[in-house]
């Protein structure tokens, strides 16, 4: 019998379950509405794809390209920074492209952790932050993102993450080497603000730590909330990484185009470990990925605008029924608890459960951590019509509210 280390301790991955109810629901004639994989479904900026199309028909762009990003996509993205963040970034030495940050994401852990390490991951979180250090050999400390209370507040629950990190920090030995953050959170959708990052930043710096934070929903923000990146903080770049992807802001999910950037540092040892495991994203992307930053800079606010109303059907929606949600702040999702009266199912049962009886996918909320369990998430990605049947299916299904 072959073992598999590096994948033994994985648990079974539980969005499978609601996939395979979802199709075969779908083959037995049953008009299923997906809420539930973040796979965004509004097209990239057209004029990256007539770029894509165009540069695709030059046979120079079908060698190796660079794994580092070729020189100009690096100088649209450190020019994003500076017209979006007003922040100033190196493009040689602060800056390196990923195939998408999940990518980018898990070969970083692979440099700044290994056995006997350990890092601080908020819990619930996307799975990947959690499985990215383990795959490292590293030992993954979570780190409950609120109280276990729904805040009034959008903003409150950071106030309880910061003195659970103060906490996990404390207790742990030997000291976390990474801290690693998400804001705006999926899938919670938990938000922070600026002052808040500064708090971290500074006790990074007195630790000697590692921040890494994962900015996936940069431009995904509602109500006047404006998302902070880390490096607007005096100092983050002595102690922090960003990767900032084009997949949500742009709608550019398949492309598979992402950078890390801050800590100079970092983004070496990370190029350096890239060379030697692949040439980078097809070149023809990066041509065209360059184009969107450049040449449709307001293509995130058309997106954002989109997602906004798609939030205040399904959020307005699900209040009438009385399923109480708050309204999130920020990403594309919404992080539902279970209605009291079906609590007790437990969030894999009962997302089963409205697969089945009102033909509606959302996702498991124990799918990112046992720290997920009471809720499953909405993801935002049907349009408002398609979003409106969900909610005349739940209130159908759900006569517990009524």
């Amino acid at each position: 019998m072959m073992e598999f280390r590096r994948i033994k301790g994985l648990p079974p991955y539980v969005f499978a379950d609601i996939e395979a109810l979802k199709l075969a629901a779908r083959r037995a004639g049953r008009d299923v509405i997906d809420l539930g994989f973040g796979n965004p479904d509004l097209p990239s900026p057209p004029v990256a794809v007539e770029k894509l199309v165009e540069a695709a028909r030059n046979p120079r762009n079908h060698r190796y390209s660079a794994s580092r990003g070729i020189p100009k996509l690096r100088q649209a993205i450190a020019a994003l920074y500076r017209r979006r963040f007003g922040v100033e970034l190196d493009l040689d030495t602060e800056v390196v492209t990923t195939i998408g940050a999940k990518e980018g994401l898990s070969h970083l852990m692979w440099v700044l952790l290994g056995p006997g390490d350990s890092a601080l991951v908020p819990s619930p979180s996307y799975p990947i932050h959690i499985y990215a250090p383990l795959f490292a050999g590293a030992e993954v400390r979570q780190v409950r993102l609120g109280d276990g209370r729904e805040p009034a507040d959008p903003l409150s629950a950071s106030e309880a993450f910061f003195g659970n990190l103060m906490e996990s920090w404390e207790s742990a030995w030997p000291k976390p080497k990474v801290i690693v953050i998400s804001f705006p959170h999926n899938p919670t959708t938990a938000c922070v603000d600026l002052e808040w990052m500064k708090r971290l930043v500074a006790f990074a710096h007195e630790h000697e730590t590692v921040l890494v934070h994962d900015f996936a929903y940069a431009d995904i923000s509602f109500d006047g909330y404006d998302p902070p990146s880390i490096l607007q903080v005096p100092g983050a770049k002595d102690v922090a990484v960003e990767l900032y992807t084009l997949t949500k802001s742009f709608s550019m999910a398949g492309w598979r185009v992402g950078f890390m950037v801050g800590n100079s540092q970092v983004v070496a040892a990370l190029t350096k470990l890239k060379s030697y495991l692949d040439y980078g994203t097809f070149q023809p992307i990066q041509i065209a990925a360059i184009v969107a930053m450049n040449e449709a800079p307001e293509y995130p606010r058309e997106i954002n605008a989109v997602y906004r109303g798609r939030r205040d059907a399904l959020c307005d929606g699900l209040n009438r029924i009385g399923w109480s949600v708050a309204p999130p702040l920020g990403t594309m999702f919404v992080w539902a608890p279970i209605p009291e009266p079906y609590k007790e199912m437990g969030s894999l049962e009962f997302a089963s459960y409205l697969v089945s009886e009102a033909e509606v996918a959302t996702s498991p909320g124990v799918g990112f951590g046992p720290g997920g369990d009471g809720h499953v998430r909405f993801a935002l990605i049907e349009n408002e019509q398609r979003i409106g049947q969900a909610v005349r299916n739940l209130r159908r299904t759900l006569t517990k509210l009524q």
